[in-house]
């Protein structure tokens, strides 16, 4: 009980920012019909989530983030964090340790949300 098992990603361009996370963390996408809203079923390894046509403006940029932030975990943060920025993503706060757990991260997707990445390693320092 109270583990997150559904996330959801709002979007002012959802065919952009469905190929940039398809193209960095191969999630599949299925647009779901018969909804007031635009809406795509997205499905990960272990959790699924939606992406969602932004109801409202894009927030103004360096404002902090209004939002309950997931983190994605990957086996090489270094080739991951390539990943987001060869696909136009941009580093919200760059790669620091969690002694002893992890090195973590936060990026920017082409729609301004922002999204963590954990790299697994109990020897970060």
């Amino acid at each position: 009980m109270n583990n997150i098992v559904y996330f959801e990603i709002q979007s002012s361009n959802p065919p952009r920012d469905i190929d940039f996370y398809q193209t960095v963390f191969g999630w599949k996408f299925t647009k779901v019909e018969g909804l007031p809203i635009e809406y795509y079923q997205i499905e990960t390894e272990n959790m699924s989530g939606g992406l969602l046509k932004r109801p409202a403006e894009v927030p103004p940029t360096h404002c902090g983030t209004n939002a309950f932030t997931c983190s994605v975990l990957v086996e090489n943060f270094d080739a991951a964090s390539d990943k987001i920025l060869a696909a136009g993503g941009q580093i919200a706060m760059p790669k620091f340790a969690i002694p002893g757990r992890c090195w973590q991260g936060y990026f920017l997707d082409l729609d301004q949300n922002t999204f963590g990445l954990v790299e697994a390693d109990e020897n970060a320092k």
